[in-house]
């Protein structure tokens, strides 16, 4: 049977075996949760790239460029880090260029060993859960955090994804069942259990809590992004 694994935060995933599995990153607070909507809103493609000289480059070279450092929006580029601004009819059919804090670093990572490396959201949950049950690969659930350290919401879509997949997948290890149970005892209301979170504090201050609420909303796309190359793209 195959199994289904959570990595806590991607300065761990080096103690993960990759080779046999499809990992799906999630980086809740925002930035797969702007590639969901971004893509459900008709931009063609958008290229994860962990730094900002990269996304520059991107830029340069006629790309839409994202760049966001610590919740905030890069001075000189074209977009922040709020799904928000991937709705803008303008953007479809672009080539979007992006860079964060955590979720582009960690699609980095990923990459390099990966049989796939696929996008999560709650956003898209019951989609990429479809997916991968047709899959035959394990799956790895790498949750983005913050800067080496793991969050609440990353680790509750984790959880969410345990549940959807508990029939189809094994869940053997400790940080995969603290997730899924963390979820089981949050999901009435997801809001309400990030509402002290670090995350949530830090964007707060920003004064954009329209963002947490839109990101913790379950199956608003049937898009399931995935990473062809550089790029990710909607699966057809």
């Amino acid at each position: 049977m195959k199994q289904l694994d959570v990595c806590l935060t991607p300065d761990l995933l080096h103690l993960h075996k990759l080779n046999n599995s499809i990992v799906v990153v999630a980086d809740i607070f925002r930035a797969t949760s702007c590639m969901v909507t971004g893509l459900a809103y008709g931009i063609k493609s958008i290229t994860p790239v962990a730094s900002v000289e990269e996304c520059k480059f991107l830029q340069d070279k006629g790309f839409i460029a994202a760049a966001e450092r610590d919740a905030q929006k890069v001075e000189g580029f074209d977009l922040d880090n709020s799904p928000f601004s991937y709705m803008d009819g303008r953007l479809i059919g672009s080539q979007v260029a992006m860079t964060t804090t955590n979720g582009t670093l960690s699609i980095a990572k990923a990459k390099a060993s990966a049989v796939k490396v696929m996008v999560g959201a709650f956003l898209n949950l019951g989609a990429l859960a479809n997916y991968l049950r047709s899959e035959p690969y394990d799956v790895l659930v790498l949750c983005a955090g913050w800067k080496g350290r793991p969050n609440l919401e990353d680790t509750l879509f984790a959880g969410a994804l345990a549940e959807a997949l508990k029939e189809h997948f094994m869940l053997l290890e400790d940080g995969t069942l603290m997730a899924q149970r963390l979820y089981n005892q949050s999901r009435d209301n997801l809001l309400a259990s990030v509402s002290n979170s670090s995350h949530v504090r830090r964007l707060q201050r920003l004064g954009i809590q329209k963002d947490i609420s839109y990101c913790l909303q379950t199956d608003m796309y049937d898009v399931v992004p995935i990473l062809r190359g550089s790029t990710l793209v909607a699966m057809n």
